[in-house]
């Protein structure tokens, strides 16, 4: 769904133009710490942070006052004063009322809900719906006249029945359903969104007021409020840190960035709202609130208008056309028809007040007559059950495309991701889970485990096999059991119930939550691990920037009794393995220390390197065991910093090397090749580095030889042109701001592309609303995200986008089969219905009113329901989308309009003329009538099937019987047709056929369908040479790549890329300096070689996981 540009949304509430009740700040300048991005600068400007909180009125230990104002009903004290009565908070400042009136309400302004009636007017506004309701007024018009006009001696048959008001009336039927069934269903969806983003509760949060500890709602947080942070609390504003300890915040909703970021009033104090304090304890100040706020100028960035979709522009320059066509014809039918009555009667009886001639009234009443006639061919010229079409079919997808986990918000956006060329896809929660996990690892140097592959079972069972040489350790241990101990009691996480879905989390950093996740997932319970009853936790050592680790010591009781100390650590892998003096190596179901020689060391050290290729973090997991006596000796006589160094330097063996990343969601790889085999381009952009981009989008299939890597502020960097040469072959755009993917989102929009755009996080909002569709996660997105994006992913996975994809290119299908049926009725009707009354002296029907009825509800609302309820298969991902330019008729469904409906122009006017002569009878004028009217019943009934397919397959029956509905229609218009002309009598003017009378109809009727296979044997180019210049050039079907084709020979990519980019392109020439550079990369890996085997002197001495290793080593050097 596209948005118009974002403008300036004017607050709810007038802001005042300077400081007001003695502030010294504004609300505007407050903002600008936080939007649109942390600015330290400003911060100094302001004075720091002890000048914002004198400038608030805000005592930094008492909190604000709420004594100058009654309590909040929502606040509840659950702490006395923690501070004496002696406050700056206790002199008379400014309430909580002038708070909130100088710098807002923590809320936004509330989106009243459309009504019924305002989108049920809205639905009207379109363009098709305005043309049938003229339409329906002129023909309603008509009919009445017909049937309510003063009767004539020459009046007979239809004349004196009421039923020419049956058309109007009929059009004006279908124009309410469509106006009803879409405004109902758009009403429904926006109220299941709301629901969706519903808060179950309100949330409080902790806040200092009058020295009291409160627990108040977030929504009467004001600027100045002082909150108290904890691991787990989600920032309801933004803030400035007053106080920290070991503090870190989550911004990945915000800014993209993954790693958590430690907050201090010195080096980052700035706390964004909407971001998840995961480590560590602090206070914050208050600063911007509602709109004002990070979150709250993102929220109000994304009420923008919708503008039409590519199918809607189609359907009205079609409508456009309609009426011009049918316009033109009906002013040449009056023009024709007023120069036949003319000439005819000047030159038989002549004008005049004689009883032979015409008379003036008779004149008018002729004209009148005409006018009518020529009035109907716009009225049939109309494809009145067009916009049902798209109703049912957008209305009928939205609902089956909610089994699928994909709740539609704008129902537009269905159909326009059936053409989507390209989709932009987050990394963080999009493509990968957002959560870190150990993928990869090598326990005791040789039991290897790679989730990715699947090996992580069998290495399980090994490790509960592999039983720790006792005279080393004193503890009889497998070496299971050893790893569970090492990560559960060496951890600062803790567990806590969420409050929002009741289940169990583990509140921590990324890092220690992904290590206490992978030994849950190896049967361990950290709790349980770490209350066992021989365990007692002695000291904890917290992660340390200049050792790069952490450590824990624990005191242990083996079988005998005795005290065993052990200190757990891990952390930077190259660290941690510098303090080893031994390596734990398993041989089978045996495991010995080996001392960490620099053999062994450059063994564990190509592990590391290893995972590092594959962009994973790693980490070292050792340990040392210490007897009383030897922790003793360590402690006598030195500080705790000796303590700490001396038992890291004197002893530790290496356990395990992990390796940790943001794995890719299930299923992802596979929907990222069926884009690739539906000719859509997935890009990834994403605000981490450029070598774990590179990572996973090698990983998932986006990233492919030929494609260009960026990083956002060089791509930011390069003029529009370049941009546009480079967009093309983008894949990848790493450290990208969310300015960069508004950038990327505008010039594919530029390129005539339709962009699909995927993110979780706050800082994907501008862009989700930019793209023409945006798709946000169900879970784990942010409200932001939700309001910006058109399609909601409720499982949080990028392969419902395909599955999104595929139902709407199923209804852009549907839409296409019903025009193809439908034009070929109008297109027939509109000429028999000329030639009927050029060749009938009253210009007569050759179809009475209630007989068109029934064809056009065939024709209308049960071929709509037809085509709209197909269910999209697979075989719709084997072609390339359609461009916004693609024609709305195809070169194939020209030719199938054209040829049915040249084959039924014949056989009705051969009918309408020969049909006495032909049938052999003249008596009964009636029974030729109900032959016509049956079998252009029957043509159409086996054109729907014809239809079913708008492309050059042959086989039309393939899907069919999939939906139940067709055939549920197909048999329901059979059985009716047979009851109306069998006993239909006098309401539809029929008379009851004979067998072989039914035999001729339905075989005539059944000819469609070998016409239809030879018609689809038609080369297209014949056809295409037979149109003009002016035909082909708008029916030619220009893919969404045309602009791509641009000559790339001359132009020099790495000056506008950069030299961090290495290109795969295959020109067809050999550029001498891409031949020097493979030249001097093949020397390269000739030392790379050598250095390997001048390293490994005696091979004999090497392990076999060691000689596995040397042999990978080589091959990787190659």
């Amino acid at each position: 769904m596209r948005s118009k540009p974002t403008t300036n949304t004017p607050p709810a509430e007038a802001q005042p133009a300077g400081p007001m009740h003695g502030f010294r700040f504004t609300a505007d300048e407050l903002s600008l710490l936080t939007t649109p991005a942390k600015c330290p600068e400003h911060l100094a400007k302001l004075g720091g942070v002890d000048a914002v909180c004198d400038g608030l009125d805000v005592d930094r230990s008492v909190g604000l006052s709420s004594h100058l104002t009654s309590m909040s009903p929502d606040s509840t004290v659950i702490a006395m004063p923690v501070v004496s009565a002696d406050r700056k908070g206790d002199s008379l400042g400014p309430t909580m009322a002038h708070r909130s009136e100088a710098f807002g309400k923590n809320t936004l302004p509330a989106i009243p809900q459309k009504s019924l009636l305002r989108l049920m007017i809205q639905a009207f506004e379109d363009k098709i719906l305005v043309l049938l309701s003229v339409a329906a007024v002129v023909s309603l018009s008509i009919g009445l006249y017909q049937d309510f006009r003063p009767k004539t001696s020459d009046d007979t048959g239809d004349a004196l029945q009421k039923t020419h008001w049956i058309e109007g009336f009929a059009i004006i039927v279908a124009i309410v359903i469509v106006v009803l069934a879409g405004s109902i269903n758009d009403y429904q969806k926006e109220k299941q969104f709301r629901k969706l983003n519903a808060q179950k509760e309100d949330r409080t949060v902790r806040t200092l007021r009058d020295g009291n500890i409160s627990l108040i709602s977030v929504y009467n947080i004001v600027v100045g409020d002082i909150l108290l942070l904890e691991s787990g609390d989600i920032l309801p504003a933004d803030g400035l840190v007053l106080s920290a300890s070991s503090l870190k915040a989550d911004e990945s909703s915000a800014t993209g960035e993954t790693d958590s970021i430690k907050k201090s009033p010195t080096t980052d104090p700035f706390l964004l709202s909407g971001s998840k304090i995961v480590e560590g304890t602090g206070r914050c100040v208050i600063t911007a609130v509602g709109e004002h706020s990070f979150h709250g100028k993102t929220m109000m960035a994304m009420r923008t208008e919708n503008e039409e979709t590519p199918l809607q522009v189609k359907l009205d320059k079609l409508t456009e056309l309609i009426a011009k066509l049918g316009t033109a014809i009906s002013i040449l039918m009056f023009l024709v028809l007023i120069a036949k009555y003319i000439i005819a009667t000047a030159t038989t009886v002549g004008f005049g007040s004689l009883p032979n001639q015409e008379s003036v009234t008779e004149v008018l009443s002729r004209v009148i007559n005409i006018f009518i006639a020529a009035v109907t061919i716009i009225v049939v010229a109309v494809p009145e059950g067009l916009p049902l079409a798209v109703t049912l079919a957008l209305a009928y997808a939205t609902t089956r495309m909610l089994k699928d986990q994909n709740l539609v918000r704008v129902i537009s956006a269905c159909e326009t991701m059936g053409g989507a060329t390209t989709i932009c896809s987050d990394k963080t929660g999009t493509l990968t889970q957002n959560v870190m996990t150990v993928v990869k690892g090598a326990i005791a140097q040789s039991i290897d485990f790679d989730d990715r592959q699947g090996t992580a079972d069998a290495s399980l069972a090994v490790l509960r096999s592999c039983l720790l040489p006792a005279e080393k350790n004193h503890m009889h241990q497998t070496l299971h059991d050893l790893v569970l101990e090492a990560v559960a009691v060496n951890s600062s996480v803790f567990e806590r119930v969420n409050p929002e879905s009741g289940k169990k989390e583990y509140i921590g950093s990324k890092t220690e939550t992904a290590l206490v996740n992978w030994i849950q997932k190896m049967g361990g319970n950290p709790a349980d691990l770490r209350t066992q009853p021989h365990m007692e936790t002695v000291q904890i050592y917290p992660f340390s920037s200049e050792r790069k680790s952490m450590a824990t010591l624990v005191k242990l009781r083996n079988s005998q009794g005795a005290a065993i100390y052990r200190l757990h650590v891990k952390g930077a892998s190259e660290v941690v393995l510098g303090y080893c003096q031994n390596i734990l190596v398993a041989h089978g179901s045996q495991v010995e220390f080996s001392g960490a020689s620099p053999p062994e060391r450059r063994n564990m050290g190509r592990i590391i390197q290893s995972f590092a290729k594959e962009s994973l973090r790693t980490l070292c997991i050792a340990y040392r065991d210490l007897t009383e006596a030897e922790l003793n000796g360590l402690i006598q006589g030195k500080g705790r910093l000796a303590v700490v160094k001396a038992m890291y330097e004197e002893g530790l063996t290496c356990l395990a090397i992990v390796g940790i990343e943001d794995p890719l969601r299930p299923g992802v790889k596979e929907a990222v090749e069926d884009c690739r085999r539906a000719g859509v381009v997935v890009r990834m952009v994403t605000g981490d580095n450029i070598v774990t981009a590179v990572s996973i989008a090698k990983q998932c299939g986006i990233y492919q030889p030929g494609g260009i890597v960026m990083e956002g502020p060089r791509f930011r960097s390069l003029a529009p042109a370049e941009m546009d040469l480079v967009i093309p072959r983008l894949q990848v755009l790493a450290r990208s701001s969310p300015t960069d993917k508004q950038i990327l989102v505008s010039r594919l929009k530029h390129l005539k592309e339709t962009v699909a755009v995927t993110g979780d996080g706050t800082n994907d909002g501008p862009a989700l609303k930019m793209a023409d569709i945006g798709f946000s996660m169900g879970i784990a997105g942010t409200e932001v995200a939700k309001e910006a994006s058109s399609i909601i992913l409720m499982d949080d996975n990028f392969a419902s986008i395909v599955k999104a994809m595929m139902w709407g290119r199923c209804v852009n299908d549907g839409v296409k089969k019903f025009l193809q049926f439908q034009l070929t009725v109008n297109v027939t009707a509109v000429v028999v219905a000329f030639v009927s009354a050029l060749l009938d002296a009253d210009q007569g029907s050759a179809l009475s009113a209630v007989q068109l009825l029934w064809v056009n509800l065939i024709m209308d609302s049960l071929a709509a329901l037809v085509y709209a309820t197909d269910l999209p298969t697979r075989e719709l991902l084997d072609r390339p989308p359609e461009s916004k330019s693609h024609p709305l008729i195809t070169i194939e469904m020209w030719k199938m309009i054209l040829g049915q409906s040249v084959f039924q122009i014949i056989v009705n006017l051969l009918i309408l003329l020969k049909g006495p002569d032909l049938f052999g009878f003249r008596e009964l004028a009636a029974i030729l009538t109900t032959i016509l009217f049956n079998t252009f019943v029957w043509l159409q009934i086996f054109n729907m099937i014809n239809c079913h397919r708008v492309d050059s397959h042959l086989n039309v029956f393939k899907t069919i019987f999939r939906n139940v509905y067709f055939v549920i229609v197909f048999v329901a218009v059979i059985v009716c047709q047979a009851i109306i002309v069998q006993f239909g009598g006098v309401a539809f003017k029929t008379l009851p056929l004979s067998g072989g009378q039914w035999a001729i109809c339905i075989a005539i009727g059944l000819v469609s369908l070998p016409l239809g296979a030879v018609i689809r044997l038609v080369p297209d180019e014949i056809v295409h040479q037979c149109l003009g210049p002016t035909l082909r050039r708008k029916l030619a079907a220009p893919t969404h790549t045309d602009h791509h084709a641009v000559a790339h020979d001359d132009i020099d990519f790495e000056a506008i890329i950069g030299p961090q980019v290495t290109l795969h392109a295959n020109d067809g020439k050999r550029d001498p300096r891409e031949m020097w550079r493979n030249a001097i990369s093949s020397v390269q890996t000739e030392l790379k070689v050598f250095r390997v085997l001048r390293s490994a002197r005696r091979l004999d001495r090497i392990s076999t996981h060691s000689r596995s290793s040397f042999s990978s080593s080589i091959r990787e050097a190659i």
